[in-house]
């Protein structure tokens, strides 16, 4: 039974991951670029939710979906100032861009709420309990995993659903194809990439919620390790690919888990990275990732 609760945990942690490698995966495939202050705006949303419950004292699911709307504001924000004016940019350019808001974002927090951790308040217990009980104790199950896991797969399905049948959905399938070809069919490119930026920041706000509530301790750093971590997943997956940051997200969550469980606690984030260079070894473009020929 032990394996079956490390595994159900590492799922967790997994889900918590494919929602963080969403943001990454959908602004590389259709911007090509790497927002690596994703991870910080894990962190904002937790912070934005935390003082929302316990110093303004509004319900968690008020406090989420506030948290949900100051970050995708903030993804916005963070797009128009930082990034379109390196739309024709280098890529080096933008990935020194995107490590400069990423201190940013953890200096402005460090000032505005000090770096003393917080203690994220506990959200899902019923009844005064954390969690269910299988088979006379051996299975424990949190209801903070339940949700995780839940919460993972509706925001896959949406999103699989949004892309495919919706007309945003559609122009931003076009815009990764080839940006220029959807400008001239009419689609606004830059009004497109806002969007992708809104999503993933969005669903960064719901991660933050997800991995405090599992992992309670809230610093301008949380989001730092899990945002690496999820890019990681992205890559692993197939960056770009939805699926991929789904399937990357998941076995990176329950490698870590297993590797703490059975090998060494010091030693598990080594081995992830371990197993992701293998993987890219054998599959350079990533698990679901397709390879792209380029024409000289």
């Amino acid at each position: 039974m032990s394996f079956l609760n490390h595994l159900i945990n590492g799922i967790s942690l997994g889900s918590v991951y494919a929602i963080i490698a969403l943001g990454y995966t959908m602004v590389y495939g259709i911007a090509k670029m790497l927002n690596f202050a994703h991870g910080d705006v894990i962190m904002v949303g937790a912070y934005v939710c935390f003082f929302a419950s316990s110093s303004f004292g509004l319900p968690p699911i008020l406090g989420v979906i506030l948290a949900m709307v100051v970050c995708t504001v903030l993804g916005v924000v963070i797009e128009r100032l930082a990034y379109k004016p390196l739309r024709q940019a280098t890529s080096l350019a933008v990935l020194i861009t995107a490590i400069g808001m990423s201190y940013f974002l953890q200096n402005a927090a460090q000032l505005l709420w000090t770096s003393n951790p917080k203690i994220f308040p506990t959200f899902f217990s019923f009844g005064g309990q954390t969690g269910v009980s299988l088979f006379d104790g051996g299975l424990n199950i949190s209801y903070a995993a339940l949700v995780t896991i839940i919460v993972c797969i509706v925001i896959m399905v949406a999103l699989t659903l949004f892309t495919s049948k919706t007309k945003m959905g559609k122009a931003m399938r076009a815009c990764s194809e080839d940006k220029a070809a959807a400008q001239l069919m009419g689609i606004n490119v830059n009004t497109t990439i806002s969007m992708t930026f809104a999503i993933g920041s969005c669903l960064a706000a719901v991660a933050g919620v997800l991995l405090c509530s599992a992992y309670p301790t809230l610093q301008p750093t949380t989001g730092s390790m899990p945002g690496i971590k999820a890019f990681t997943a992205a890559v692993f997956g197939g960056i770009g690919s939805i699926p991929g940051a789904l399937v990357g997200g998941l076995l990176l969550g329950i490698i870590e888990i297993l590797a703490k469980a059975y090998i060494s606690t010091q030693l598990s984030d080594a081995i992830v990275f371990a197993v992701l260079i293998i993987v890219l070894l054998v599959k350079p473009a990533g698990l679901l990732g397709k390879m792209i020929r380029e024409k000289v």
